[in-house]
């Protein structure tokens, strides 16, 4: 009875077993290759799969996703014989299972063994400038050559980026002075510029500013000398108004004569004719010679004859004054 039961227990456990290798349930994105006595028979994809229990084997499952490897930096070495790290990162995914599996033993390692020799063909062909700014056409030439060559490995390449390249370090120094020597370049550039902008803005200001003042001045000009004629033509509309008599104007004549003398600049001055008049006019305001009621006015006795007999005639009358000539100071 107890060796029964031990059967049972071992055949309920082998049927257990057989159903567990069975039923094979795959993911999603991912594939595994089945093995019968050691030897390739099918893919598994993505579901619930049946696989004949103690014959069958899966060997090997394998990711179908995008992967992202990156490399660890690779000394290299370019055409002016300068030694740079250069820091790779690799974007591939498996599109062959079986290729993956069988066609080579290890296919990251042998992309990333792949990938350092093409790097470093491509790199001995570019100079140190060449390699820093040609990052592009590098990606491109690596993704072309690695694409080829992992193709029969069921692998495709989708990208390829260098991550860093770093010069050696007195590369790196002369770099960043003449990095520096450029900006300080630029700034002053940008400062003269800026210089340059404020003074001929200053000149286009004050410029300007003299058109608007000389225009203020005519402008002030044109109104004091209408102001001017506006008070002569009052002055003579007052005058006229007035009617004023031969005193009046010969008193207001010589008060003016002051003034018409004044300035240090003035080296010539004309006495006119009329001042004679003037001073006739006012002498017979004053009760003087030539006045009404006088000797010598109208109506009266006429000339008077000097003590020494002497005619009158000869001597000037102030009815008739001389005229004065020019004189200069």
């Amino acid at each position: 009875m107890n060796a029964i039961i031990i059967v049972l227990i071992v055949l309920v456990v082998l049927v257990v077993i057989a159903l567990v290798q069975t039923i094979q349930v795959i993911q999603q994105a991912s594939a595994a290759i089945v093995e019968r006595f050691g030897r390739y028979t099918r893919t598994l994809n993505a579901g619930l799969n049946i696989v004949v229990p103690f014959i069958d084997r899966i060997r090997n499952r394998i990711d179908l996703r995008e992967q992202v490897v990156p490399f660890p930096p690779q000394p290299v070495i370019t055409q002016d014989n300068l030694v740079v790290n250069i820091d790779t990162v690799i974007y591939y995914q498996v599109t062959d299972a079986r290729a993956a599996t069988y066609e080579v033993s290890n296919y990251i390692q042998a992309i990333e063994q792949l990938t350092v020799t093409t790097l470093r063909n491509i790199i001995g062909g570019m100079d140190l400038e060449r390699t820093l700014t040609s990052r592009e056409e590098i990606n491109a030439a690596l993704r072309g050559v690695l694409d080829e060559a992992t193709g029969k490995w069921g692998i495709r390449v989708n990208r390829v980026e260098l991550k860093a390249i770093e010069p050696p370090t007195s590369i790196q120094d002369s770099m960043e002075k003449q990095m520096r020597a450029d900006r300080d370049k630029r700034a002053a550039i940008l400062q003269a510029e800026g210089i340059r902008q404020s003074e001929i803005l200053q000149a286009e200001g004050a410029k300007q500013a003299e058109i608007l003042r000389a225009e203020g001045d005519a402008r002030a000009r044109a109104l004091r000398a209408d102001g001017e004629a506006q008070a002569i033509r009052t002055v003579f509309e007052a005058i006229h108004a007035g009617d004023p008599d031969q005193k009046l104007l010969s008193y207001q004549y010589v008060q003016m004569l002051p003034k018409i003398a004044e300035g240090d600049s003035n080296k010539l001055w004309i006495v006119p004719s009329e001042l004679g008049d003037a001073l006739r006019g006012l002498g017979r305001f004053a009760g003087g010679p030539g006045a009404p009621g006088t000797p010598g006015a109208d109506g009266g006795s006429g000339p008077a004859e000097p003590r020494n007999g002497t005619p009158a005639a000869d001597t000037p009358s102030l009815d008739k004054p001389a005229r004065q000539q020019p004189r200069i100071e």
